[in-house]
């Protein structure tokens, strides 16, 4: 090791006003293994969040971000006392050693997010010279401020303007492939055009061909549809008669586009033009204007591409990059390709790009008519390897000798593994042809015309049948050359320019389409998004963008953020946006350009748009291909489309990427300007489901303690790289707990359970159902850091689909993260994920999700949920964001390719449900905690004074409501087990067992409930915690609150004797029930407990409050977590408690209850499960029976909580119907009350008295099954 003075690659002209900003040290890791995915690799590894690695160049980086809102370049930074020390090729395990720099070389990174600017200097902290490989140890940097721009917005506003489909008759059709078309009277016609009685100078054609939309924000494109410059053969007589037609040049969706490497458009087959005759005249065609000087430049050929390329196939369901042909039974293949008036002494060029699957090195070979062209080699795909293929392409200026007629043949050597398997991405041919006429229109150009000066002299021969020329560089703004049937024809251009000619044959055009429905209606997005109901400017918060078949649940959505959340929402159609800004054609940048359109035009960059809903899921299928294809609103895909790692991501933050050098995203960014949500709707139905969802956790009923909760789990070592996991997770519940302490943090470690060996390996079955109960007793997070995959979390499968699936948490829905790999891959339509039926389940679930969607580097995940929690629960703060607005945020404090693959499933305008504060804890026993007070001592009598606070510790005297109370034992120390031996123990506490969980009234902002300590305490004396949860009457308000002060342990000798057992009274669903009646397969225990001193919580041996199920005596359901007293009523509680999935038939539960004095309990219930499928009717009756003018009919189901459609018709006993009631009714348990009637007809005259028959018909909603029964009544 040795020091370097100063080391710098940016030289500063002057420092006298340089500020020395830090010393940076470096802490290596003697840790070297890593997971990424299912991919294992071994490199070096520092401490903190500037760690990355490359997952493509295979090498390290530390970013820094710089300090102050400067946009620096890479003189103002110099980097310098660099200490190394050595290290060997051993130590850097896995990475390439080949890029791996020769120097320091920093680079500087500024990424604007709404106006604020972020700095980040990226170095590679190791470097090879000539004395061998060496890290770096510390550096400083320096910033020379005099020169840095100080942060100033850029703005660019665009003025507002109506869409030019904003008025008049608009018709569309389409065209597939470029050339020039000609449209007939009887085509307009059959468009629906009224062409009699119009003048056809009014005829306009609008349209901006083909072509995909840049990415880049900074790239020329149409804000609006374009008038296309036409001809219309016969205009001339103010009428558009039989034999009249139109010409006009289309551009298809055949074009090369750069960005994506691709000749095909990705997301649309077809390319769409509009047409009108309203408003003034059209755009004609005029002579071309040639230069007057002579010709530099005499040209009797030009240049001609011709591709073979098709979209079949998307090998690993991922990216942006599809191929065409399979070689695996079909191993050489042929390909023709036809050249006209071929210019036979100019080689034909050749590009070929394929692909290939294989573990074990395999080629194509590519030949043309006897003559070999190259070859492409693959290496084998490495087993230990989230890459699923290579992709590979000819050396570039490869050629061969011309021919008009081409035979490329590809030939796939797989080595004689029959299970390797390549593919054809695209072949591509450049050729010189002759410029002569041959029956054909044909394009042409002079690709060199770019770099040259002067004057172009284009010679044709045989050109009677070439009527005209067609400059088409500019599609708005096209000339013409006509010749008048000569056989040699010739025209000049200026040379400069890459010119697009067409040669235009009478015999040839090519004649348009047209689809069902060709009339448009109106739009005007552009003119009327920002208008109010007045009809005035308003800035726009929220947009939600969905097709319009999902129309009606994101305007439902809407309007709950209008009224609840006070948001200006607007919500707009895909098939609108695709109309105004991208030439009806699906583009994600379409959607993004709109986007962006609303984000620049806002009145003041404060009130920018924050939050875009994209409601749809999404595939990576752009043109549904694949059968049950989910592409609803598309997705950004990256190009690279070889692994399920991360340089292969898909992100909506593209969608939130505004400043003008952003767009294309080709490894990582910054600087995302609005926080964006994907709401998962496939349908209407789901779409409802998932709305409701929404509006559900901002009902009362959603309003409780569960609220208080804070759940962290976290995976065990399977492999040493695991070990730092637990640490990880650990640390960070713990600061969780120091910066919110009203969080109760629930901690489910793997690692602290016994493992336990089963036939498909080694399983955690207590952290399973610790985590699934967790889950449905509710909390406000969940956090789980591990290994996971699209079936589940963790190879011991403690979460799977079928936990997703069965969760029945209604109205506690927590918000779900997973920084692990693929959980919620939800852009692969084939296998839907264990993360989507998470967030799918219509009364359970989660609310929202932020999760991954392909492979995450491990430590970059550890970082990253450390990041995410700061921001999304505000640390030093009580300052919330919304759920998407912390992504954001964290995201753009360190962006790196890890982040890319980091998801907001959900609503992004969403914020947690965090209690405000505050509640005190003010007495014990009536002292003031400010003074010394009462232990919590076993079996001692408590009382508990406290209130309702503001920030500022003052009474909120109208504060009327309840309070939750849930008090905990002593912290509980515990230690890991190194199940697997891959990680030392490590040491951790949890929450106490809970001693008390009661309910109280709070009058004038005061509370107090009394209680009796359970005897199973801990006797050791030591700090508890009370945990409050307040809400407040009659208003959607809510408080938490805490204490760690108060002491448990002792015992208190004085207690009063109780040998009297609690009392319990059992149901199913709800307090009708009848031991023996009939339930679903998913019912719920209620049970009601009565003790003079309270019930045992505390979970002291032998003492749990359980359920044993049919005598399974090994598997007790423990329902401690479940029990609450009453208000202001110690003595007395309840608890509901789901089961699932119940075998049909008779089954019996055993109950057992303690007191706080450990006196039991036992009684038993029995119910009969007759299953969901059918519905089953029992006890139908009316009563009162006989009537006057008043009776309720009642019903038992086995279906609640589900909407079911009931129908009620009477009868008289000849069969003529007299009053008929359609309802749907849902109901918590199994009895059904809700319909009445008052004994009149359906036209509200009263009926005669008599003996009538009814019948009862009930419909499930979600299966459409049906079940029936008749009865008697009788009317007085």
């Amino acid at each position: 090791m040795r020091k370097l003075l100063l080391i710098s690659l940016y030289l500063i002209s002057s420092i006298l006003n340089a500020q020395t900003v830090d010393n940076i040290a470096i802490e290596w890791l003697d840790k070297t293994e890593m997971s990424f995915g299912n991919t294992k690799i071994n490199i070096p590894i520092f401490t903190g969040n500037q760690f990355h690695y490359d997952t493509e160049k295979k090498i390290l980086f530390y970013t820094l971000n710089l300090k102050g809102s400067y946009a620096y370049d890479k003189n103002d930074v110099l980097v310098s006392n660099i200490i190394y020390e050595s290290v060997s090729t051993e130590q850097l395990g896995d990475l390439k050693l080949e890029n791996i720099p020769k120097a320091i070389v920093p680079t500087i990174q500024n990424f604007k997010s709404r106006g604020v600017l972020k700095s980040f200097l990226t170095l590679s902290p190791i470097i090879k010279d000539s004395y061998g490989y060496k890290r770096i140890k510390s550096f400083s940097y320096t910033i020379n401020n005099s020169t840095s721009k100080i942060n100033q917005s850029n703005k660019t506003t665009r003025l507002i303007y109506n869409s030019v489909l904003s008025s008049g008759d608009w018709y569309r059709f389409y065209i597939e492939k470029s050339g020039v078309y000609k449209i007939s009277k009887s085509f307009l016609q059959e468009l629906g055009l009224p062409v009699n009685g119009i003048d056809p100078k009014k005829i306009k054609i609008y349209g901006n061909g083909g072509k995909m939309l840049p990415l880049s924000n900074n790239s020329d494109h149409p804000d609006d549809l374009i008038e296309n410059t036409i001809q219309i053969i016969g205009e001339e007589d103010g009428t558009f008669d039989t034999n009249d037609y139109i010409l006009f040049y289309a551009e298809g969706v055949d074009n090369w586009n750069e960005e994506s490497q691709t000749n095909i458009n990705l997301y649309d087959t077809k390319s769409y033009y509009y047409i009108t005759a309203s408003g003034d005249n059209g755009k004609r065609m005029s002579q071309m204007t040639q230069p007057s000087g002579n010709s530099t430049l005499n040209l009797n050929t030009f240049d001609d591409y011709e591709y073979h390329e098709s979209d079949l196939v998307n090998i690993a369901h991922l990216g942006r990059q599809w191929f065409g042909e399979s070689f695996d039974i079909n191993q050489e293949q042929e390909f023709e390709f036809n050249f006209p008036n071929i210019d036979l002494t100019t080689p034909i060029t050749i590009k070929v790009v394929t692909a290939s699957a294989a573990y074990t090195p395999t080629s194509f070979q590519v030949s043309t008519n006897s003559q070999n062209i190259g070859q492409i080699t693959f290496p084998a795909i490495n087993t230990n390897s989230d890459t699923e293929f290579y992709v590979g392409n000819l050396p570039s200026k490869a050629s061969f000798n011309s021919a008009e007629n081409v035979k490329i043949k590809l030939t796939y050597d797989n080595n004689g593994v029959p299970g390797s398997k390549g593919f054809l991405d695209y072949i591509g041919l450049f050729a010189k042809r002759k410029l002569q006429g041959y029956g054909k229109q044909f394009n042409f150009q002079y690709n060199l015309s770019n770099g040259e000066i002067g004057v172009v002299n284009y010679n044709f021969t045989n050109a009677n049948g070439i009527s005209q020329i067609w400059d088409i560089t500019n599609i708005s703004n096209i000339t013409k050359v006509e010749n008048n049937n000569q056989d040699l024809f010739s025209f000049k251009a200026n040379l400069g320019e890459t010119k697009k000619y067409v040669a235009i044959d009478a015999l040839d055009y090519y004649t348009p389409l047209k689809e069902t429905k060709s009339k448009i209606p109106n739009l005007n997005i552009k003119g009327t998004i920002f208008n109010n109901n007045q009809g005035q400017f308003q800035d726009i918060d929220y947009v939600i963008i969905c097709p319009t078949e999902l129309k009606n649940q994101a305007e439902k959505l809407a309007d709950f953020h209008r009224n609840y959340s006070k948001l200006n929402v607007k919500v707009i159609t895909t098939e609108s946006i695709y109309q105004e800004f991208s030439s009806g054609k699906q583009d994600i940048a379409a959607i993004r350009n709109c986007i962006k359109y609303i984000y620049d035009n806002a009145s003041m960059d404060e009130k920018r748009i924050k939050y875009v809903n994209l409601f749809g899921d999404a595939s990576y299928d752009y043109k549904n291909k694949t059968i049950n294809n989910t592409n609803i609103v598309p997705i950004y895909h990256a190009l690279n489309s070889n692994t399920i790692g991360e340089s292969s991501f898909a992100s909506d933050d593209f969608y939130g990427l505004m400043d003008e050098n952003e767009g294309n995203i080709i490894s990582y960014f910054g600087g995302i300007d609005i926080a964006v949500g994907r709401m998962l709707v496939n349908n209407p139905t789901q779409a409802e489901d998932m709305v409701n969802k929404v509006i559900e956790y901002h009902d009362n009923k959603s309003y409780g303690n569960w609220r208080n909760n804070f759940v962290m789990i976290c995976d065990d070592s399977d492999q040493i790289s695991d070990s730092s996991l637990q640490n990880r997770q650990n640390n960070l519940a713990d600061r969780i707990t120091a910066q919110k302490p009203f969080f109760n943090v629930n901690k489910i470690i793997l690692d602290s359970y016994t493992q336990e060996a089963s036939a498909g390996g080694f399983r955690y079955p207590k952290a399973r159902t610790d985590f699934f109960n967790a889950f449905e007793k509710g909390a406000l997070i969940f956090n789980y850091l591990g290994h996971g995959g699209e079936d589940g979390l963790s190879a011991e499968r403690i979460w799977e689909k079928s936990d997703s699936q069965s969760l029945s948490n209604q109205y506690k829905y927590p918000l779900f993260i997973t920084i692990t790999c693929e959980f919620s891959r939800f852009d692969n339509p084939t296998r839907p994920t264990a993360g989507e039926y998470t967030y799918w389940n219509p009364k359970g679930g989660a609310i929202a999700m932020i999760t991954t969607i392909r492979a995450i580097g491990q430590f970059s995940a550890e970082n990253f949920n450390d990041t995410l929690s700061q921001n999304l629960l505000s640390f030093g703060s009580n300052e919330y964001t919304s759920i998407a607005e912390a992504l954001r945020i964290s995201k753009n404090s360190n962006p790196n390719s890890s982040t890319n693959v980091v998801f907001y499933i959900g609503d992004p305008a969403l914020f947690l449900a965090i209690p405000k504060p505050k509640v005190k804890l003010t007495k014990i026993n009536d002292i003031p905690t400010s003074q010394t007070t009462d232990a919590f001592k076993s079996l001692a009598h408590m009382k508990v004074t406290g209130e309702i606070t503001d920030e500022n510790d003052i009474t909120l005297t109208n504060y009327n409501g309840e309070i939750s109370s849930t008090i905990f034992d002593k912290t509980i120390p515990r230690t890991t087990y190194n199940n697997d031996g891959n990680s030392p123990p490590i040491n951790f506490t949890t929450l106490g067992e809970t001693i008390f969980r009661g309910n109280a009234s709070v009058k004038n902002g005061i509370f107090e409930f009394n209680f009796v300590v359970p005897r199973d305490i801990r006797i050791p004396l030591d700090n508890g915690k009370i945990s409050f949860y307040a809400k407040k009457d009659q208003v959607l308000e809510n408080e938490t609150g805490y204490d760690t002060n108060i002491k448990i342990g002792g015992i208190n000798e004085n207690a009063a004797q109780d040998n009297i057992s609690p009392k319990v009274k059992l149901y199913m669903n709800d307090e009708t029930f009848v031991s023996g009646g009939i339930t679903n397969s998913s019912p719920f225990l209620l049970a009601f407990l009565e003790d003079e001193n309270g019930i045992n919580t505390a979970s002291g041996i032998g003492h749990d409050i359980i359920a044993i199920l049919d005598g399974d005596i090994s598997n007790p359901y423990i329902l401690n977590d479940y029990y609450q007293t009453n208000i202001d009523d110690f003595t007395n509680g309840s608890l509901r408690f789901p089961l699932h999935n119940i075998s049909v038939g008779l089954h019996t539960i055993v109950f057992k209850a303690w007191d706080v004095y450990n006196n039991p309990t036992t009684t038993e219930i029995q119910f009969l499960v007759v299953g969901d499928e059918t519905i089953t009717l029992t006890h139908v009756l009316n009563y009162p029976n006989p009537f006057v003018n008043y009776t309720e009919f009642w019903f038992t189901h086995n279906r609640p909580y589900e909407p079911l459609t009931v129908q009620i018709q009477v009868f008289t006993i000849t069969g003529k119907v007299v009053w008929t009631k359609n309802q749907i009714i849902t109901t918590e348990g199994f009895l059904s009350k809700e319909i009445t009637w008052d004994g009149r007809d359906d036209f509200g005259n009263k009926i005669g008295k008599g003996v009538y028959i009814y019948k009862l018909t009930v419909k499930s909603s979600i299966t459409n099954k049906k079940a029936e029964k008749i009865e008697k009544l009788v009317i007085l």
